[in-house]
């Protein structure tokens, strides 16, 4: 079981470090070994020795052929019309949900399936990759890492109330990646040469304002309070998207006006992503509305209305109203003492020791207990089940009352799932269809699974706006099994 922790979101756009890489120029059964390439050149060197941290933390590569050759054939064609066609890449794939794509220091790029996910045609995935390609020729991360200074950062919960060495190495986790976004201006300048490289590959320069208006809708349809200032990852660390947006448009416009140059590429797009993995992956569980379930640990609960889970890969966070967070993760449980003397060990901080009691939840031992640090006041619940220890850790601003209330939702709705329960769960993904005579927005839109807003999401992955309607024959793209 790979759990996230709280707190370990990624700033986007970055030269950051985690997971694995793909040949630039084509897919390969046998990556190119980094050693062996530009062995000799520093900024490779640093991209190597950070690069699997980034692989680890965002879930592992993503293999699928189709795929592998799409991004493939974008890239090759930016390559060939970049400010420096020499400079080879390495692109991985990210086998994450989240939508980010990213530049290392030696021609190391990744972009998330989230985000191709996402895209609704060639031009706008190589929108993305053309910026994050202009941070490498303009080196960048090499001016970044210059000015970095040391930072200890950490998450609200984590920090605050876990005192694991897990804990730990997300908090810096956390911090590094931070340290890796780009400055304003490097992000403005990568967007010119990104904008400039792209219409001259024969691509639809309007794509890169087109794709963060879509970003930017995404964030907002994902926000647990859609008014609130919550971006998504490769949003988070740029300039705000207004700007970004106007800006982009300027820069296309030097190929003329705005559907009058470049291909979108989206025949061979979608061709390329038809049956991509959509969400969670089969190893991380799967989130259902208000439920998480995974089959292999054999177990499922649900947040509270109003909430949205979250899926990482070190736990599964909750988000809702009123600043309340939980976290989910689940530890071994070799030594099997007590759960009370397991919530006393150590591992939390500011417990309060006369709350630790004794509980069952749904006929499992079970222990809980209250703590308090800083501005924050927790519940923490842990579950026994045969060979682990479930942890269910709740904050709420000190002095709320959705504590308790949030908690018990927690309490009352984890239990073993069965067999058959575990054997019916799939992942969902991409599939593209064709639009049929009888086909209705409503028709297409009811196709759509593992969200309640099936309506919302399907326009925003098909970039329709309202009283845009798809037309018979034409492809679109639905979320099912």
């Amino acid at each position: 079981m790979v759990l996230v922790g709280l707190g370990l979101s990624l700033a986007g756009c970055q030269s950051i470090f985690d997971q694995s890489y793909q040949s630039s120029i084509g897919p390969s059964s046998s990556p190119q070994i980094v050693e062996e390439v530009q062995k000799d050149d520093p900024r490779a060197q640093m991209g190597a020795r950070e690069h699997p941290r980034i692989v680890a933390s965002y879930g592992g590569e993503y293999h699928d052929e189709k795929t592998e050759k799409l991004v493939a054939r974008i890239a090759g064609a930016l390559t060939a019309v970049s400010e420096n066609p020499a400079q080879s890449y390495r692109i991985t794939i990210l086998n994450s949900p989240a939508i980010n794509a990213f530049a290392l220091p030696g021609g190391y790029l990744y972009v998330t399936r989230g985000l191709l996910a996402l895209a609704t045609d060639a031009s706008e995935v190589a929108a993305v990759l053309s910026h994050e390609m202009a941070h490498v020729t303009a080196n960048h991360g090499i001016e970044r890492q210059r000015r970095e200074e040391a930072e200890v950062l950490a998450s609200r919960v984590v920090a605050e109330v876990l005192s694991s060495d897990l804990a730990g190495k997300q908090a810096l986790a956390r911090g590094k990646l931070r340290l890796a976004a780009f400055s304003r201006q490097q992000e403005l300048q990568a967007d010119l040469i990104g904008v400039r490289t792209l219409g001259e590959a024969g691509y639809d320069p309007y794509a890169a304002s087109r794709f963060l208006e879509t970003m930017a809708a995404y964030s907002k349809f994902t926000s647990v309070e859609p008014d609130s200032d919550q971006s998504l990852d490769f949003l988070s660390s740029h300039p705000n998207a207004p700007q970004r947006v106007e800006l982009a448009r300027r820069h296309a416009r030097q190929f003329g006006p705005e559907g009058t140059y470049g291909d979108t590429g989206r025949d061979y797009f979608l061709a390329g992503i038809d049956g991509l993995l959509y969400g969670d992956s089969p190893q991380e569980g799967y989130v259902r509305g208000h439920t998480f379930l995974h089959g292999t640990l054999g177990i499922r609960f649900d947040v509270p209305d109003g909430f949205q889970i979250d899926n990482k890969v070190e736990a599964v966070l909750a988000t809702g109203p009123g600043d309340v967070a939980i976290r989910f993760d689940g530890v071994s449980d070799a030594k099997r003492g007590s759960l009370t003397n397991y919530i006393s060990s150590g591992w939390v901080t500011g417990l309060i020791p006369d709350t630790i009691r004794p509980a069952k939840v749904n006929g499992l031992e079970a222990a809980t207990a209250r703590a308090s640090a800083d501005r924050w006041d927790f519940d923490i619940t842990v579950i026994r089940m045969g060979s682990q220890i479930f942890r269910f850790l709740t904050a709420v601003p000190k002095g709320s009352p959705a504590l308790e209330s949030t908690a018990d939702v927690l309490r009352a709705s984890f239990r073993r799932i069965t067999r058959e329960e575990a054997a019916s769960l799939k992942p969902l993904r991409v599939r593209v269809v064709t639009v049929g005579r009888n086909d209705t927005l409503a028709s297409l839109a009811g196709r759509m699974m593992g969200t309640e807003r099936k309506l919302e999401l399907f326009r925003l992955i098909n970039a329709l706006n309202l009283g845009q309607v798809p037309t018979v024959g034409s492809r679109v793209k639905i979320i099912t099994e």
